[in-house]
């Protein structure tokens, strides 16, 4: 972006906040809008003219990726494990994953390890009556998939915590998060070096296989990141006057801060969210999309403050869903939709936090669609709260505490015990503070 013009000294007006969810949405909703307004307006500029300045980078931005992509040319960088482990990845290949924010680790596990690993969850679910078990999706949102089951709602698998713990996954973690700014404004925001071990499921689509995907959307959070003050903070360029220094990559206000509740929520801070494959996956066959612009985020949250908004909507933004992304609000943004490369058991998929996101439909999948999804989720104050719910749901076998109550695993004999941990399993659980 250009340098800003000369923006006004004068204190610009405080913003209301709400830290737990407001009970009058609506209205909570118009006065936050009205004092977004004010306070753009106050540094001297418009909402409409600090639109404009994202509009007219994001609109450079999409231009780009969709030439590449209709010259068939790759829009994800791919980086191979090995140069991340030697430290010989190119300025080149950095400065593409930060404009990106997207990225395939070739080779991240070896292929053998991984479709063990596949192998061994099957063992693990079927050895413990899991499929009889079954109750059907605990949620909404992954139930929409139409496959029976798609989406495992398992946690405490060996094969998952081996892959969670292990070095290799360490060091990639360690990369990712050495691309975002940990410490600005005499704060350290959080350790690039030490992982949380955020839990999460296991995503199995076997050959034939029928799934409507996943819409277009974002998870970092909903009405929060209007209403709460560490995310008006977070976003504070984008309210003052001062929108061309905004940084998608700035930690800043980022791991401290509250989340609205609901059944799609996070509560942890990941730099960037993944998945690693357990099966080979060709790019047409249901695989993930991105909107591989990180600073596009500044466009979602600065649309609906413009006059063509109803006063109580913010794009379709509500408690309780995900974050929406569509062809209605943000028409611009979806043309730079676009999907991974082909990836091989043991390959894994990252994707800054803010990046819209979505998963293609399938019919007759040819070919097994499986990962284990594992996030850079660094230690920091937020993520440092969730791993005390984290370590009770580890040591009791229960789903963790952002995911529907299903349980599963409480009384399974072989989910991974707590003495094989090692050091870096035992600080990303908390159990280990030094």
């Amino acid at each position: 972006m250009t340098a800003p013009p000369a923006r006004t000294t004068a204190p610009l007006p405080p913003l209301p906040h709400w830290e737990s969810t407001p009970t009058d949405l609506p209205g909570a909703i118009r006065e936050i809008k009205a004092a977004l307004r004010a306070r753009i307006e106050a540094s001297g500029r418009t909402v409409e003219e600090v639109f404009a300045v994202v509009e007219q980078w994001i609109q450079a931005e999409v231009d780009e990726i969709v030439a590449a992509r209709d010259r068939g040319e790759p829009v994800w960088p791919v980086i191979e494990y090995a140069d991340i482990e030697a430290g010989t990845v190119s300025a080149e290949t950095l400065r593409a994953v930060r404009r990106r924010g997207c990225l395939v680790v070739r080779g991240h596990f070896d292929r053998e390890q991984a479709l063990g690993w596949d192998r061994d969850i099957v063992e693990y679910v079927e050895g413990n009556g899991f499929f009889d078990a079954y109750r059907g999706p605990g949620d909404d949102f992954f139930g929409s998939v139409g496959s029976k089951p798609e989406i495992y709602p398992i946690y405490w698998s060996p094969a998952q915590m081996q892959a969670r713990q292990s070095d290799r996954m360490a060091r990639v973690q360690a990369f990712l998060n050495s691309q975002w700014k940990h410490e600005s404004e005499g704060v350290r925001w959080f350790d690039p070096e030490r992982d949380s071990l955020y839990p999460d499921r296991i995503r199995r689509r076997p050959p034939g296989a029928d799934s409507q995907g996943l819409g277009t959307h974002l998870d970092p959070g909903t009405l929060d990141l209007w209403m709460t003050e560490a995310y008006q903070r977070t976003f504070r360029h984008l309210f003052d006057g001062t929108v061309e220094q905004y940084d998608p990559w700035d930690a800043a206000y980022r791991t401290a801060g509250p989340q609205y509740p609901g059944s799609t929520m996070c509560s942890a801070f990941r730099t960037f969210q993944g998945w690693t494959a357990l099966s080979d996956m060709d790019h047409d066959q249901g695989v993930l999309h991105t909107v591989p612009i990180p600073g596009a985020m500044a466009y979602l949250m600065l649309r609906p403050l413009l006059a063509d908004v109803p006063e109580d909507d913010m794009c379709g933004v509500t408690v309780n869903q995900v974050f929406p992304a569509n062809q209605t609000w943000h028409p611009l943004l979806m043309r730079a939709l676009v999907g991974i490369p082909d990836v091989r058991a043991g390959d894994s998929v990252w994707w800054h936090c803010d990046l819209i996101h979505s998963v293609a439909p399938v019919r007759n999948q040819q070919g097994w669609g499986n990962v284990m999804y594992i996030p850079a989720a660094p230690w920091c104050p937020r993520n440092e709260r969730y791993a005390a719910s984290v370590r009770d749901a580890f040591h009791t076998g229960s789903s963790p505490a952002d995911f529907p109550e299903e349980h599963y695993e409480r009384s399974w004999p072989d989910r991974f015990p707590a003495e094989s941990l090692n050091s870096t399993g035992r600080r990303g659980l908390g159990l280990d503070l030094d």
